[in-house]
């Protein structure tokens, strides 16, 4: 058993180290005061002042952001939804094909879905910018919702529904206070899995930007396309930590929202 826990931990470590060391030797340059990855000559804040400065920047920045933040609450509004539409479903067959087709577009090339939304926006007329890339954005994060939010309501006993209802509780009152409540840390984790995969998004985006809109992520591949530069490693550095702080705070959220439950669970 030790010897296969040594394997374990050898095979993680390694893991780890292919995931992470580009991304710190990213982060390590972004610092160099010699302007090239090939030598570190010193550590400097140029870069970082660079990407601060640059008012188009900024305002690519604050366009990922808005479209993030949109496409991740009407997601995760039509993802609740859409998830207790299933658990309603009586019929075995039809409830695994929609719960396949959810899948399905999960595991989907994001090459096949952007070209699949280019030529729909196309067909449609709709000018590729801003709504296109919120539109898409909505569309592929719906799954993602519903995949985190359907566990929760499959898990909450339907005696709560109907000891409320005893109770005289109507329909939104079950509602709001009885199977929200309850499913609250799969709507959280719905919903910044979702911000995180709009902010991280590229192949998707690529295709439905059009002139005069951009995002983070296709920004910094037309960047990257233009020759290296040190700028490029300081605004993905500032991504990287921008991603980790989300992550921390959906944690801190979700022990928030499990402590009562285990106060409960120790009486």
């Amino acid at each position: 058993m030790r010897g296969k826990r040594k394997l374990a931990n050898i095979y993680l470590i390694i893991i780890f180290i292919l995931l992470y060391a580009p991304i710190f030797y990213l982060m390590y340059y972004s610092f160099n005061k010699g302007g090239t990855m090939s030598g570190f000559d010193g550590f400097t804040l140029e870069w970082y002042k660079e990407v601060f400065a640059d008012t188009r920047l900024l305002i690519i920045f604050l366009n990922t952001l808005i479209i993030a933040l949109l496409s991740s609450a009407i997601a995760t509004i039509i993802g609740v939804s859409g998830a207790m539409l299933i658990t309603r479903v009586k019929r075995r067959r039809t409830k695994n094909t929609l719960l396949t087709l959810n899948n399905i577009l999960i595991v989907s090339p994001d090459v096949i879905i952007g070209a699949s939304f280019l030529i729909f926006f196309t067909i449609l007329g709709i000018k590729l910018g801003f709504a296109s890339v919120l539109l898409s954005h909505v569309a592929f994060s719906i799954p993602i919702v519903v995949l985190m939010v359907l566990p929760k309501i499959q898990e909450m006993s339907t005696s709560l529904i109907d000891a409320a209802r005893d109770l005289g509780a109507s329909n939104l009152h079950v509602m709001t206070k009885v199977v929200l409540p309850y499913i609250s840390p799969g709507i959280f984790a719905g919903f910044f899995m979702a911000l995180t995969y709009s902010l991280d998004d590229f192949a998707v985006t690529f295709f439905v930007t059009g002139n005069g809109f951009s995002t983070l992520s296709v920004e910094i591949y037309s960047l990257a396309r233009q020759g290296i530069s040190l700028t490029i490693n300081a605004l993905s550095t500032l991504i990287f930590l921008f991603t980790i702080l989300l992550v921390i705070g959906y944690y801190f959220i979700n022990q928030r929202n499990q402590r009562p439950k285990r106060l409960e669970a120790r009486k």
